[in-house]
């Protein structure tokens, strides 16, 4: 498949099926990604674009952040 036949595969998907693709893939795409360093500082602000878009306020966010445990953290 291309990247344009998975991507609109997947938002040819409903609400719950979104989010359940995204809550189950997610993190071993970030894992792997993110060997390259560089691609933090390009996923960082549409990440945060995406919480803005929400409403959500950062700032509401800062303890939340801070009451989580680091993963991979022992």
């Amino acid at each position: 498949m291309t990247q344009q036949e998975i991507t609109d595969a997947v938002m040819a998907l409903s609400l719950e099926e979104k989010q359940a693709f995204i809550l189950e893939t997610l993190p071993d795409l970030a894992k792997e990604a993110m060997e390259d360093k560089t691609f933090l500082m390009q996923l960082l602000p549409v990440f945060l674009g995406i919480v803005q878009e929400s409403g959500l306020d950062l700032a509401q966010l800062m303890p939340l952040l801070g009451s989580m445990p680091l993963s991979g953290s022992k």
